[in-house]
């Protein structure tokens, strides 16, 4: 048995409907004492007053619903300018279609909004100095910027499609999404920064390749590391050659002085004992510099905390160092550098204490942040630091035997470590506090 539409559906029960007052009628308009043209002419009276309502009331349910239908299936196509006028309020079916209108109007303003932050990711994805590229899951380029463009030497039209091994951006899709590497391309070469994460589009899985190009900041870096390297040496090398050079000239005026003075001999003495000195100092100053440029690699173990503290502690004589009780802690590093590093921080801390007859305290304890880390400190009730912002310039010293890479030296080491150390001024009472925090090692 075919199937009835909708519409006909309607018009049969609005036949079905108008049936019965038709028939009866028909049946008093036959029966009765009527001649025949009138009963001929009621009867197609009533017969097509009958159909015309069934057929009017079909248009009344069927045009509506396919208005919405219409309206339904523009949104679907992403035509969202056509609306529906003239409904009314008080009606389900104005509802319906009211709130369809709102609808569009709501999905017009949510593209024209997504398509004005599209273009504004693609103009900052131009504008960044970085190459980035989009790859689908079958490993053909989707997206690329001008960065991208200018490192492979060719317009986004001829290499949008193409694999990752045909562009020789294969390698930089595998290995750790976190990498320097040096890579050549056709565009440009040097030393490249990768950054690789995954995310869905459509359903499938696409990846993002970020590339940063380091060389002109690691150049800048180097640039600038050099000039404070030659300054310092030549700060360094100066203090000390300036009076090895004037007393060498004083001391060949002497040898050529006629006729020789009665204490020549005592005055040559002392001069070469002054240029010894400065000679053995200056050799001191690279020697040092030398190992601060020479720090190797942590040999990382296991290391208990309170074990560790305790040890360097009593290492120094001068004072008594208290030692605050703290969690027990296992961190993972070189017990050797590490030593070096606490030692530097307890010798700096007496050695303010004992200028205002003060004290030194340590402590620790543990952090539960993102990572969970051991912060250690070294409390003095010293003068304070007068000047912090060349704690850690390299020889910087306000000690007047000092050798200016006891701090710098123990940064290296807590950096080596992945680790941080800050010097700041106690606020609630005079002194210092260095502070390490270093990655705790799970036990």
């Amino acid at each position: 048995m075919p199937r009835v539409s909708h519409e006909n559906r309607i018009l049969l029960m609005g036949l079905a409907a108008g049936f019965p007052g038709s028939a009866i009628a028909l049946y008093l308009l036959w029966d009765g004492d009527f001649s025949l043209k009138v009963q001929w002419t009621l009867t197609v009276l009533i017969i097509g007053t009958w159909v015309g309502f069934a057929v009017a009331l079909r248009e009344r349910v069927v045009r509506p619903l396919q208005t919405l239908s219409n309206l339904v299936a523009a949104l679907l196509e992403g035509d969202y300018s056509i609306r529906v006028r003239g409904q009314r309020r008080d009606e389900p079916l104005g509802l319906a279609i009211m709130e369809v209108n709102r609808l569009g109007q709501i999905l017009r303003e949510q593209r024209l909004g997504a398509i004005e932050a599209t273009a504004l990711l693609h103009k900052v994805m131009d504008e960044i100095d970085v190459a980035m590229f989009t790859f689908d899951d079958m490993g053909r380029l989707r997206l690329v910027n001008r960065g991208g463009e200018r490192i492979l030497a060719r317009p986004s039209e001829r290499i949008l499609g193409r694999r990752a091994e045909d562009l020789g951006l294969a390698d930089c899709l595998k290995g750790a999404p976190f990498r320097t590497v040096d890579i050549a391309f056709p565009g440009m070469s040097g030393r490249w920064e990768i950054r690789r994460s995954t995310f869905r589009s459509e359903g499938h899985e696409h990846q993002l390749l970020v590339l940063s190009d380091l060389t002109r900041a690691l150049r800048e870096e180097e640039r600038q590391a050099w000039q404070r390297v030659v300054q310092v040496l030549r700060h360094e090398i100066n203090n000390s050659l300036a009076p090895i050079y004037s007393l060498a000239g004083s001391l060949s005026d002497i040898l050529t002085r006629e006729p020789a003075p009665p204490d020549r001999e005592d005055d040559l003495k002392q001069g070469l004992k002054i240029i010894a000195g400065r000679s053995k100092a200056l050799s001191r100053f690279m020697a040092s510099y030398a190992r601060l440029a020479q720090l190797p690699e942590p040999h990382r173990g296991p290391m208990d905390v309170e074990e560790w503290v305790r040890r360097v502690v009593e290492l120094e004589t001068r004072m008594k160092i208290e030692v605050l009780p703290g969690p027990g802690m296992t961190i993972w590093a070189d017990g050797d550098q590490l030593d070096q590093l606490l030692i530097n921080l307890v010798t700096n801390a007496v050695d303010a204490a004992l200028e205002t007859s003060g004290d030194v305290r340590v402590g620790w304890s543990r952090t539960n942040g993102l990572t969970r880390q051991l912060e250690l400190w070294v409390d003095d009730t010293g003068p304070g630091l007068p000047e912090t912002s060349n704690l850690f310039v390299p020889f910087f010293t306000t000690k007047p035997q000092g050798s200016g890479i006891g701090l710098v030296l123990s940064r290296q080491i807590a950096e080596a470590h992945d680790g941080s150390l800050t010097l700041e001024n106690r606020r609630s009472r005079q002194g210092c506090r260095a502070r390490l925090r270093l990655p705790v090692k799970a036990t």
